[in-house]
């Protein structure tokens, strides 16, 4: 079997094991097999469009066809539909989460202590009002305190202030809003392993996990606290040194176009034999 081969069977089997936890949550909210295909062509579409351009000439549908393996029909009528785009927003997400960061690191919001401190809801200039407009550009106070308020991240006090609960904007009653996350930290850990397979020579991103098997049940309780602790402090120490590094007024000598830059911690566990097959 040639190198070629192999890569292809290689890149099956992944594909078959990251498949098998989305099509779980897919069956979970009652999503077919074919509004997953149309979502799937869809991306094909963009992707070869937008990613696999040959340089100094403009995309083509006729390449797009060609590369997707899609008629040349449905590449027209998929890239002229920018509904999936529109649906898969996450602006609301990024601005909840700039307002929650803004205060938990702009010293114009915190007191004496240097922590952050309660504010007055809609006046005033270290009102929630103030900290919305800096960090949120025009998006309405009182929307934005809504949507901290019902994720628990944000509380009232008795006498109206607004005392901040958590720097993480981590929504609890919306499957929506977790849904959103899902798309977007999967698609960030996918596209660091996918530029590790091309440049990890040159330009390697850090992507590492630790991970034991037969490890004791009763134990899982104390590594949950454990890890849910360090990895907070470790994510509040990058956050520290992003938020000192992140001056924009600062001339670029290199004239380079500001980047999103971030790291990701996850959690995960699983029996080591499913539940079907103890029983058999």
């Amino acid at each position: 079997m040639d190198a070629e081969n192999r890569t292809h069977l290689a890149l099956n089997a992944a594909v078959l094991k990251l498949l098998r936890p989305l099509c779980r949550l897919l069956l979970r909210h009652h999503v077919p097999f074919a509004a997953f295909e149309e979502l799937a062509k869809h991306t094909y579409v963009q992707a070869a469009l937008e990613d696999f351009g040959i340089p100094g000439k403009k995309p083509t549908l006729s390449r797009a066809s060609i590369l997707t393996g899609l008629t040349r029909k449905d590449v027209t009528r998929l890239a002229a539909d920018t509904a999936p785009e529109r649906a898969a927003s996450d602006e609301g997400y990024n601005r909840a989460a700039r307002v929650l960061t803004g205060w938990a690191r702009d010293p114009d919001f915190h007191g004496a202590d240097g922590q952050p401190k309660a504010l007055a809801p809609l006046e005033g200039p270290d009102s929630f009002a103030a900290l919305v407009k800096r960090y949120s550009g025009d998006m309405p106070a009182r929307a934005v305190l809504d949507e901290l308020l019902r994720v628990g991240a944000v509380a009232e006090r008795d006498d109206g202030r607004l005392e901040l609960l958590t720097a993480g904007y981590v929504p609890r009653g919306s499957e929506v809003d977790k849904l959103g996350i899902l798309g977007t930290d999967v698609a960030d850990l996918i596209a660091t392993i996918d530029h590790n397979l091309q440049h990890a020579d040159t330009d390697p991103r850090f992507q590492r996990k630790v991970m034991y098997t037969e490890f004791p049940a009763a134990q899982l309780p104390a590594f949950r606290k454990l890890s849910a602790v360090q990895a907070q402090a470790l994510l509040e120490k990058f956050d520290r040194w992003l938020a000192e590094h992140a001056d924009s007024t600062k001339p670029d000598d290199n004239a380079q176009p500001p980047m999103r830059v971030g790291m990701g911690i996850y959690y995960f566990e699983e029996p080591m034999v499913p539940n079907s097959r103890k029983e058999d």
